[in-house]
Formats: C-alpha cells, sequence, structure tokens
C-alpha cells in the first residue's frame, strides 16, 4: 500500500514537474548555454567559455549597476516590511474608516510600477513639476530642487517610490497573519502580565513568520530585479549611475550583446538567488525556535 501511494503521489506530480521543465529548468539550461557564446541576436554564436562573465566583472559599469541594484534592495526590502507591518497592525486595531484605509494603501499597488514612475516624474519635475508649482504658491519654491540630479537623492526618491507603491501589499500579507493570531493567546499573556511590547514580541512575531517570510523573500525578489519604475523615473541616469542590473541587462540585449546580457541575467539569478535562501533558513530556523 505504501509502495503504491508512493507512485500516485509520484505520477501526480509528473505535470508540475513537466511545467516546471519547461518555463524553468529548460529555460535556465538554454540560457547558460548562451552565455557561454558570443551570439548577436543574429549572427552564428561562437564558443567563448567563461569571457563574458570574465568581462563583467572587469566593466566599471556593470560593478557599478551592481553596487546600485543592492542599494537600492537593502533600503526598499527593509522600509517595505517595516511600513506594511506598521499598516497591518493600524488596520487590525479598532479604528474607523478602515475598509477605506485599506483600499487607499492598497490602490497604487495595481498601478504598472512603470505608470507609476512617469506620474512621480511628472510630480518632481524641477520648474514645471506639480509639486514645484504647490511650493511656488505658497511662496516656497526655493524648497524644491532637482532631485533626482544627483546619484545619493535619485536613489533616495527611487526607495520612498516603490516602498509607497508596493507597501499595502506587503500590508494584506501581514494582515492576513495578525488575523490569523487567536485572540485567547493575547488575553493569556496579558493575564501573566505581558506589556504591549512584550505581547507583540513574543505572541505575534513568533506566530508571524510564515508571513515575514513571504515577505521578505517577494522583495528581496522585487527589489534586486527592479526595472520598471528606474526606467520610467531616472532612467538609469543621471548618467548610468542609477541603471540596476535588469537595465543592463535589456540595453547589452538590443545592445547586440545576446550573449553577454544573458550571462549577466545569470549572475543577476545568483545575486538573488544567495540573499533568497540566506532570509528563509533564518525565517525557518526562527520558526523551529
Amino acid at each position: 500500500m505504501r509502495e503504491k501511494k508512493i507512485g500516485l503521489h509520484t505520477f501526480m506530480a509528473l505535470p508540475a514537474f513537466a511545467l516546471f521543465s519547461v518555463f524553468f529548468l529548460y529555460p535556465l539550461m538554454k540560457g547558460i548555454g548562451m552565455s557561454l557564446t558570443d551570439w548577436d541576436g543574429i549572427r552564428q554564436a561562437n564558443f567563448v567559455g567563461l569571457n563574458n562573465f570574465i568581462a563583467f566583472f572587469q566593466d566599471d559599469r556593470a560593478l557599478n549597476n551592481i553596487r546600485t541594484t543592492l542599494l537600492f534592495a537593502i533600503g526598499s526590502a527593509p522600509l517595505l516590511n517595516i511600513v506594511g507591518l506598521g499598516y497591518a497592525l493600524l488596520m487590525d486595531s479598532k479604528i474607523k474608516g478602515k475598509g477605506m484605509a485599506r483600499m487607499i494603501i492598497y490602490l497604487p499597488a495595481i498601478i504598472s510600477p512603470l505608470i507609476m514612475g512617469y506620474i512621480w516624474y511628472l510630480l518632481l519635475q524641477p520648474g514645471r513639476g506639480f509639486l514645484y508649482h504647490v511650493l511656488d504658491n505658497m511662496g516656497k519654491a526655493s524648497w524644491f530642487g532637482n532631485w533626482t540630479a544627483g546619484y545619493a537623492t535619485s536613489m533616495l526618491v527611487l526607495v520612498l517610490v516603490n516602498v509607497w507603491q508596493y507597501a499595502g501589499m506587503t500590508m494584506v500579507i501581514y494582515l492576513a497573519g495578525l488575523q490569523a493570531i487567536p485572540g485567547e493567546l493575547y488575553e493569556a499573556a496579558k493575564m501573566d502580565g505581558a506589556s504591549s511590547l512584550g505581547r507583540f514580541r513574543f505572541v505575534t512575531i513568533p506566530l508571524l513568520i510564515p508571513s515575514i517570510r513571504i515577505n521578505v523573500v517577494t522583495n528581496i525578489i522585487g527589489s534586486l530585479s527592479v526595472f520598471d519604475i528606474v526606467m520610467s523615473l531616472t532612467g538609469g541616469g543621471p548618467g548610468y549611475s542609477t541603471e540596476t542590473l535588469s537595465i543592463y541587462i535589456m540595453r547589452m540585449c538590443y545592445g547586440s550583446k545576446t550573449g553577454y546580457s544573458t550571462a549577466v541575467a545569470i549572475i543577476m539569478f545568483f545575486i538573488i538567488l544567495v540573499p533568497v535562501l540566506i532570509s528563509m533558513r533564518m525565517t525557518r530556523a526562527k520558526a523551529m525556535d
């Protein structure tokens, strides 16, 4: 009977494995093979070994793109979780108008990030943007600067816009986790003398580990593969200072360097994979504790 059950489970898993192979394993193997060539997208590809990977790590622009991508993720992913959790705690409390507030907070997440970037571009344009005119009418036009002209301010704007747009999505997952926590646990902790901070630390956080794992993983993946918001808001500028790896891959691919861009995509895959595995291992260990 046991052997029959194992055979049945294996048979039932075949469709999922087939889809996984077609849409992940095959493209990954194909991409690895392509990354070892000098294919330009048109002519016959020639095998070049690891030259594309070596060229990437010798390119100052590419290394700057790694730094920019990592800085964006370091700024965006933690803030998304902090703001999303704060929203969720507020929406889980007894306040009026929670339904409308949830809709307003979540609404930006359903808008295309490309469109959102253009909206903020129009808002932040120096000398003619909407926010400039608002401050100008208040006699405070001097407060408004070109916030996308420098590297530091551009990165700050990108992180804040990304957090503003997707904090609602993070909030929904945390809110679902909060509402699944039995109220009796809070009452028992309160009777044992636990303060509000103590109940949050020893009841809320441990039971939110599954939600934390989902949000951390999705936010890391989204932040490290960011494309739309950067492309529409700064275009990777000034110069190439805010260019991310995703934009770099696209530009190399359309620049007749398909093999090279595929090698960069493989590198990006591992850059994303490492922190995701680390975060999953840490949250799994915390849940087991």
